[in-house]
């Protein structure tokens, strides 16, 4: 076990020391008080010879008297010197222990500070390395990684999947008219509408350019599948204002379903590639992935 700064100071040696001096404060009390009960005796025994007629008391007497009390309470000065130099070293003791401590809880809580500091910079750095830093939303690493997760947990289960590839129409001319700036800007909006959208199971990435990914986990249907594709499209075709410009933008669509259009992650990105450009070609909201209609290289692919 991993020992605290707590744990190394020896708290309890102060205390003993604290309590022996008091304990020895009690003892010298005791004698202080049988020296002043002597003190009374020796008073009483003199003034009951004197009751008695006597004038004079022997000086034996008197001077034995006096020198036992004179000693007891010469030994009771000395105890309470040795009292006084016990507590004040016990004192000391404590205020020492005590700076030790508050030394340690400083050190624990800039520690702890730092830790703090440590995993925030980690969450931000991991964070970074999953997101795309124009739009905030997931990169292709992350959603490749979750689609992986998803295709395992939908074969185990028999759910059906949709990965649609969105492209955004004619962007290239606004970077051109209206410079990178406000191409960005159009870029952080549309994704602000996609991830308004998805809900908390599926995933948006930005694939990069102007393109976007989407999987949809665990749809009802195909017919909903389309009717998600079409509520997204029409979000994204709102005009965007960019201060006295505003702007419509309309996306391509193409969609592959797991497991009819593919059973890898790869596989069906790709057909969901090959049908957006089919829809591109068609002037068409959206297209599902048709084997029949793809590329000759994702065509091949397919039959492998």
């Amino acid at each position: 076990m991993t020992s605290t700064p707590h744990e190394s100071v020896p708290r309890s040696l102060p205390l003993d020391a604290l309590e022996a001096a008091l304990e020895q404060s009690h003892d010298v009390k005791a004698k202080v008080e049988a020296c002043a009960d002597d003190l009374a005796s020796a008073n009483d025994v003199a003034k009951d010879r004197m009751a008695e007629g006597a004038t004079t008391l022997p000086a034996a007497q008197v001077l034995q008297s006096g020198l036992a009390v004179e000693l007891a309470v010469q030994e009771c000065a000395d105890d309470l010197q040795q009292v006084t130099r016990n507590l004040a070293d016990g004192v000391d003791e404590v205020k020492a222990v005590e700076q030790v401590l508050s030394r340690s809880r400083e050190a624990l809580a800039e520690s702890e500070t730092a830790l703090a500091a440590s995993r925030h910079a980690e969450r931000i750095a991991s964070h970074r390395a999953m997101h795309d830093q124009k739009t905030g939303l997931p990169n292709r690493a992350l959603f490749d990684d979750r689609l992986a997760q998803a295709i395992a947990g939908a074969e185990r289960h028999g759910w059906m999947l949709a990965v649609m590839f969105l492209d955004l129409d004619r962007f290239k001319h606004v970077n051109d008219t209206h410079g990178h700036a406000a191409g960005d800007a159009l870029l952080a909006a549309v994704a602000q509408r996609l991830m308004s959208h998805a809900r908390d199971e599926d995933t948006v990435c930005r694939n990069g350019g102007d393109e976007f990914l989407y999987l949809l986990i665990n749809p009802s249907s195909r017919e909903d599948v389309a009717r998600i594709a079409g509520l997204v499209r029409a979000a994204i075709a709102e005009p965007i204002g960019l201060d006295a410009l505003q702007f419509a933008i309309t996306p391509s669509i193409g969609i592959a379903l797991y497991p009819d259009h593919g059973r890898s992650a790869d596989l069906l990105i790709a057909h969901a590639d090959a049908a957006m450009y089919r829809a591109k070609q068609l002037h068409s909201p959206c297209e599902f992935f048709e084997a029949a209609a793809a590329p000759d290289a994702v065509a091949q692919t397919l039959q492998a």
